[in-house]
């Protein structure tokens, strides 16, 4: 047990977390001395991290095969947990599998079997059903928003990855939403629930109307986009077309922004959230794949353009801004003769009397085209842009990187001057390409 803490606190050290929050610390202790556990608690309180501690701490660092199965709804929320994972630096491989990719590259990830799989339903259920790994040792099974994800696997892909892990000793499952009938083949008739939802708790948030004259609220957006100001924030659409419409219309006002939403391919949403993590972003246009299951910082405000369709559409909007401690503005984006559900209530006007220059980003994003699997580390590619970009370290922002390539914020100002000093240069002992990413 002495072991067990000292190694939760230098994983927490690496994750500059210095004290769990009360969810947090129930929850570990409710997995720790349960066989079945199931987590309700508010987006932004902590679950994964609550999950993952357990978990690794139950890890043996003699077996080579598959230990722990971790299920999620979206390959943003894989990507994001495969991440956290990496951070903590256990020294446990882990591997996240999903829908979107080519089969050939998981197996190219997957020639060294991971201690920990994360996957999506589908792509779970496909490598399960054609025995491309052993499931004998798979003893912790989490499944994380489980309300979408057995959504997602009700096709058949859940009860089949709930049928290959037979040794599963102990199940956790969590959710951000009120409880749901389970299916009677996950097997938690006799789960401890941790019950975070119910809670009352001052909200942060404050939730305003603004009006738009016109049914054509383009303008009206525009205007309270001014007002904002350069701070972070996300622009909720319903539907694609109109969030595509209402991109090419604040091209055309040269208002820096970026996209997310099931429309554009995987590896493009990926990369709108990491200029939007490190800051040569700060305007995303995003459908309701973005309010929950994705990485990004705390948002200042969001908006909803369109009016969203259900509770449950809203709530996770507005989690995007005021989490955990923080406090955060929701606007209603409202024609006059539109009126507002039920659910959302009273929400006082915004009067938009002052306006701000919405500057370019003081960042840009620049590609660089080696990574993890080319043994380049963020050292490496600080000591690179360093030595040969001849920068100082208040011009080098975050660092992504990736299995393939890399990331690097740094002054918009700069960026070509950069490209010019660094692309086709080596980097360990390969010749990289750097690039602006547009």
């Amino acid at each position: 047990m002495a072991n067990q803490i000292k190694n939760q606190t230098e994983i927490l050290k690496k994750l500059n977390i210095y004290q769990l929050n009360r969810m947090q610390e129930e929850a570990i202790e409710l997995i720790d001395q349960n066989e079945n556990t199931i987590i309700l608690s508010p987006t932004g309180t902590g679950k994964t991290l609550a999950f993952l501690l357990p978990l690794i701490a139950r890890l043996d660092p003699s077996i080579r095969d598959i230990q722990a199965v971790i299920v999620v709804p979206s390959r943003e929320l894989a990507i994001q947990i495969e991440q956290v994972i990496r951070v903590m630096g256990s020294g446990y491989k882990v591997n996240a599998i999903y829908g979107g990719r080519a089969i050939s590259k998981d197996k190219i990830d997957l020639k060294t079997t991971p201690s920990i799989l994360i996957g999506t339903p589908g792509r779970l259920s496909d490598h399960f059903s054609k025995g491309r790994f052993t499931t004998e040792q798979v003893k912790t099974l989490v499944i994380d928003e489980f309300d979408i994800s057995f959504e997602v696997g009700a096709g058949g892909d859940m009860q089949g990855i709930i049928n290959s892990l037979s040794n599963v000793t102990k199940k956790v499952l969590t959710s951000a939403t009120k409880e749901m009938e389970l299916p009677s083949y996950i097997q938690m008739d006799k789960a401890h629930i941790l019950n975070y939802l119910s809670e009352k708790k001052e909200t942060k948030l404050t939730l305003k109307t603004v009006i738009s004259t016109s049914k054509n609220k383009h303008n009206s957006l525009l205007e309270l986009l001014h007002f904002l100001g350069n701070v972070p924030g996300i622009v909720f659409c319903n539907k694609k077309d109109s969030l595509e419409n209402l991109s090419s219309f604040l091209k055309k006002k040269k208002i820096i922004h970026t996209c997310f939403h099931a429309g554009i391919d995987q590896k493009e949403r990926e990369r709108a959230l990491i200029k939007l993590r490190n800051g040569s972003a700060t305007i995303l246009l995003a459908s309701d794949l973005a309010s929950r299951g994705i990485d990004i910082p705390e948002m200042k405000y969001i908006i909803h353009y369109e009016i969203p369709e259900g509770i449950e559409e809203f709530t996770h909007r507005n989690g995007r801004t005021a989490r955990v401690n923080s406090k955060g503005m929701a606007y209603m984006l409202k024609w006059n003769k539109e009126s507002l559900p039920d659910f959302i209530g009273k929400a006082a006007v915004q009067n938009i009397d002052t306006k701000h220059e919405l500057k370019e980003p003081f960042w840009e994003t620049l590609f660089i085209s080696g990574g993890r699997k080319d043994k380049i580390s963020k050292g490496d590619i600080a000591g690179l842009f360093f030595k040969q970009g001849n920068i100082n370290k208040d011009q080098l922002g975050v660092i992504e990187l990736k299995s393939d390539c890399a990331f690097v914020a740094v002054p918009k100002s700069i960026s070509e001057k950069l490209i010019g000093r660094l692309n086709n240069t080596k980097l360990k002992k390969k010749k990289v390409r750097v690039k602006i990413l547009n």
